[in-house]
């Protein structure tokens, strides 16, 4: 988040010593909490928050903060039903925002605030899903630190279930190896439309475990290529929860790099869909238009910049902080335009986005 501000106002707030800026992230589910527990919970944020600008800078510098600080709590929104709450407030911001994302509690009392501290509160969570194949069945679970979970679904778990689908070729088949493919090719078809729906409710990394033939050819077939991370060779079919789990781990142990896996598999699925936008004067752009789904960036990428003509358009700047128009962090900018719109936010370690100039943004059209 960037304040822009013209050159006598810079001047001004230049010489301004005390400048503290509060950020308050936290958990914010009206709808699935008690409102007495967040009235109470906001009260003792609000107290700490308080009681430390009182501490650390002088009273003409706390009070309009404090002032500001309690205004904003007090209009809330308790309808929302988002997941989270970010208060962002200094002498001279205040902004609320409703987030879709899950976060841990943070409070950070400084001289400046970045939406990257909000991105950062983000909860890591680790979930995936387990697709087992073997030639005659399979299994899915949905998986995270503590359990695996079996998910049903109505489509065939065991290949003799799609005999019926043709009874009169299957009297009549000479061949029994082609018999057996074609067989094996229907089941992992209907498997593959399982995984679909599936993923259309969990959106996560899929590990697919099974006979190498097997995933070759699933792997051939399958349509769902943009969330199929690792392909893991042996029959687990009937192993139980703790022998998958220990195959698992040494899988889990790198869930950052298979993380970013996965996302770098869905920006390609972006782009051969028209839905992806790159680089920073791109990625503005379509952020601009509200158009944006998922944000992806390295960690420690900034981007100096100017505002252009129109809102849309910016221009990388060389730290001119003369500039009337001048962005500090056009990145920080973007990240906010993205939250604002209902969008998320994924850090990507240095260099794993190079070839899509640093930054890249997944549209919703």
């Amino acid at each position: 988040m960037n304040i822009h501000i013209s050159k006598e106002e810079q001047e001004v707030f230049g010489a301004i010593k005390y400048l503290p800026a509060v950020s308050i992230i936290l958990p914010f589910e009206p709808f699935m909490s008690i409102r007495e527990e967040l009235d109470y919970q906001l009260k003792v944020i609000q107290e700490k928050v308080e009681a430390e600008l009182i501490k650390n800078y002088p009273a003409e510098k706390a009070m309009p903060v404090i002032l500001k600080l309690q205004n904003l709590i007090k209009n809330l929104n308790f309808t929302t039903g988002r997941k989270a709450l970010a208060i962002f407030v200094s002498p001279i911001v205040e902004k609320v925002f409703y987030l879709d994302i899950a976060v841990n509690e943070k409070i950070i009392i400084d001289e400046s605030f970045e939406i990257r501290d909000l991105v950062y509160s983000k909860k890591q969570t680790i979930q995936y899903l387990v697709l087992l194949l073997s030639a005659n069945s399979s299994k899915i679970y949905l998986g995270n630190c503590s359990k695996f979970i079996l998910i049903k679904t109505d489509l065939p778990e065991d290949i003799h279930a799609n005999q019926k689908d043709s009874p009169e070729k299957v009297a009549n088949f000479t061949d029994p190896i082609k018999y057996k493919e074609e067989l094996l090719d229907k089941f992992l078809h209907h498997m593959d439309q399982d995984l679909t729906l599936i993923l259309n409710a969990y959106p996560l990394p899929v590990f697919v475990m099974g006979a190498e033939k097997v995933l070759g050819y699933f792997n051939k077939i399958s349509r769902n290529h943009k969330s199929l991370v690792q392909f893991i060779h042996g029959n687990y079919l009937d192993a139980s929860e703790k022998e998958i789990r220990e195959v698992m781990n040494p899988y889990i142990s790198h869930w950052q790099e298979m993380k970013e896996k996965a996302l770098l598999l869905q920006l390609e699925e972006a782009m051969s869909d028209k839905k992806l936008e790159y680089g920073m004067k791109q990625v503005w752009q379509a952020a601009t238009q509200k158009n944006c789904r998922l944000l992806l960036v390295e960690k420690n990428f900034m981007y100096p910049a100017q505002q252009g003509p129109e809102p849309e358009i910016i221009f990388k700047e060389d730290f001119n902080m003369n500039h009337p128009f001048y962005i500090k962090d056009a990145v920080d900018d973007v990240m906010e335009k993205v939250l604002s719109a209902g969008g998320d936010i994924e850090f990507m370690s240095d260099g794993a986005l190079k070839d899509y100039g640093r930054i890249a943004l997944v549209k919703f059209y």
